[in-house]
């Protein structure tokens, strides 16, 4: 990301910032990779420091189901039961070392809590919904066809406009970047990029509560939640600056690039991590070679495992896809077009599929809640009749 300033300031860093009333803010470094990656720095009302551990920690580790199988897969996303709690309904379904893929469908706001996810950065894609994600950065505005990117050790509450929600949630042992390719040596994003600043949505309205008394938050760390209360309130912040914050970007500003003959999921990129990358796939002209085939060609993907959630419209190359569909195409075997969808292909112009794809360097295992809204015939599904 770049540099960017909400609400006060001092003119130098790390000197004396003073209220009105003569007393001290509080200084904060919020710093990534120790001190070598991107970081903010963040005035205070009160001194962050004064929290306190209320209760024990529970564990919401997946519970992975040892099944040794290798073949694809397909999972009903959306059979998974909406849950008022926000926490309780993030169901993990495919993990790694690397990554948590998750789905939820929650339907009340976080109002009697703060959550901070200290293991992780978060993507939060929002198929169905909108709202506020507030965060002591303020506020990003979402709705349908967002990504929410936030920051490991982010404070945040997400505010929902109603209860129908359904949130991809991707967590990342590693930051998450733009991809590289597409910054210059200073971070700018290329014009060949197909996204620039001008889509990424930053904070607004930063709110000051600068209030006293026990507020109950939840810091997840090491795959255990911790509850603690804050003595005020966690959103305190006179100003802040820096190059570390949440922000938004929405799937239906990403440019796709297209051309004479198919290309590669690699053009569809979108964030990069060292561990997997997500791409989007939006409406696009198909390929304009004259014996172009716009279906993909089959592909060995040998040093990554392929997840694909469906979003909305038809995908050219699946039969029976519904909103919310996750299938997983494991590195060492073959995928490819369903059969009769390559010839179907042939001559059409343009595509309407919104997908959003995860491709992990290793391997992904299942938990129960995966196995539990499993289509369990899918790998049958390129035998045909």
């Amino acid at each position: 990301m770049h540099y960017y300033s909400l609400g006060q300031v001092p003119p130098k860093r790390h000197t004396q910032f003073r209220k009105p009333n003569g007393e001290l803010y509080h200084e904060e470094l919020f710093s990534t990779i120790g001190f070598d990656d991107t970081y903010s720095l963040l005035y205070h009302c009160n001194p962050p420091t004064q929290i306190v551990q209320v209760g024990q920690p529970y564990s919401v580790a997946p519970k992975v189901v040892a099944d040794k199988q290798l073949k694809h897969r397909s999972l009903r996303g959306f059979e998974v039961k909406p849950e008022d709690d926000y926490l309780k309904s993030r169901k993990p379904v495919l993990v790694n070392k690397d990554c948590k893929i998750v789905l939820a469908a929650p339907r009340k706001s976080m109002t009697e809590y703060f959550f901070k996810n200290a293991d992780a950065d978060e993507v939060i894609f929002i198929h169905k919904g909108s709202g506020t994600l507030k965060t002591m950065y303020g506020n990003v505005p979402f709705e349908y066809g967002d990504y929410l990117v936030i920051p490991r050790g982010t404070i945040y509450q997400l505010h929902f406009d109603d209860a129908d929600n359904r949130l991809f949630i991707v967590e990342s042992s590693g930051p998450i970047t733009t991809p590289k390719r597409y910054r210059n040596q200073y971070g700018q994003l290329l014009e060949h990029s197909p996204f620039c600043e001008r889509d990424i949505r930053k904070p607004v309205e930063l709110e000051t509560h600068d209030e006293q008394g026990e507020f109950k938050f939840f810091i997840k760390k090491e795959d255990q939640i911790y509850p603690y209360v804050y003595l005020s309130h966690p959103f305190d912040l006179v100003g802040w600056d820096g190059y570390c914050y949440p922000y938004a970007f929405s799937i239906h500003n990403f440019e796709p690039i297209t051309g004479r003959v198919h290309l590669p999921p690699p053009i569809h990129q979108t964030f990069a991590t060292s561990g997997f990358v997500i791409c989007s796939f939006v409406p696009r002209l198909y390929d304009y070679h004259p014996l172009a085939i716009p279906a993909p060609y089959n592909h060995s993907n040998i040093d990554s495992d392929e997840v694909l959630y469906y979003v909305d419209g038809d995908f050219m190359s699946r039969s029976h896809v519904e909103k919310g569909q996750i299938t997983l195409h494991p590195g060492g075997i073959p995928h490819g077009p369903h059969p009769g969808t390559v010839e179907k292909s042939i001559g059409a112009k343009e595509t309407q599929e919104l997908a959003v794809m995860v491709d992990t360097f290793a391997p992904l295992q299942l938990t129960d809640h995966a196995f539990n809204i499993e289509d369990g015939e899918y790998y049958k599904s390129w035998l045909g009749n």
